[in-house]
């Protein structure tokens, strides 16, 4: 499968744009998406699963989607939690301009739209879901999952919520994970926390 949706592309023009509905926090919305993006038909199998499984956010908290495509994890967490601020991060300014519009015409205002490098390094955040880019391969993997992973903020509730289909090694990324986070966070419980579609969703947490 191609990476190229993984890195820089040009926003796409009017005429590049697909109007898509999809189902979002329980309820029907309308949204654009374009080509040498992730999944510009919808929502991916990986993202369902994970939009299944993982527990409703907090009322309210910084929270992160890392690897945001054209926005469905981001508007889910804003939907859920209107007055939270969710950072909605990708590498991709065709994705970023398509998660910008979709926050937008949904009425999303919580959230910030950028590239990683522009959130602020200080910056931590109460709740992360993430969709990681099993195949750009692992030293690009474990790079993003070991800059931002360590980002949780402190506190019981703090956790990430990563989908990854198991025939591309989530056992083994569940493993490296519990050696890799401990000397960067601290004494760090990796679970998996649900099993669906040929996806295993983890859980990273700080153990308080």
């Amino acid at each position: 499968m191609p990476t190229d949706h993984y890195f820089t592309a040009q926003p796409a023009s009017d005429g590049e744009l697909r109007s898509v509905q999809v189902r979002l926090a329980d309820q029907d919305v309308d949204v654009v998406t374009a080509g040498g993006i992730f999944s510009p038909d919808g929502v991916d199998r990986g993202s369902v699963v994970l939009l299944k499984e993982a527990p409703a956010p907090p009322a309210e908290g910084t929270f992160l989607d890392l690897g945001c495509g054209w926005g469905p994890l981001a508007l889910t967490l804003a939907l859920r939690s209107p007055t939270a601020i969710v950072h909605a991060v990708d590498v991709n300014e065709r994705a970023l301009d398509l998660c910008r519009r979709n926050a937008g015409s949904a009425g999303c205002s919580g959230i910030r739209v950028s590239t990683p490098d522009a959130v602020d390094p200080t910056t931590t955040f109460d709740l992360i879901w993430s969709n990681p880019p099993i195949r750009v391969g692992k030293a690009v993997l474990h790079d993003l999952l070991t800059t931002w992973l360590p980002r949780l903020a402190q506190g019981p509730a703090s956790a990430a919520y990563l989908v990854v289909q198991k025939n591309l090694g989530a056992d083994s990324l569940q493993s490296w994970l519990g050696d890799a986070l401990p000397p960067l966070m601290g004494d760090v419980a990796v679970t998996r926390v649900a099993t669906s579609k040929g996806f295993r969703v983890l859980r990273v947490a700080r153990r308080i």
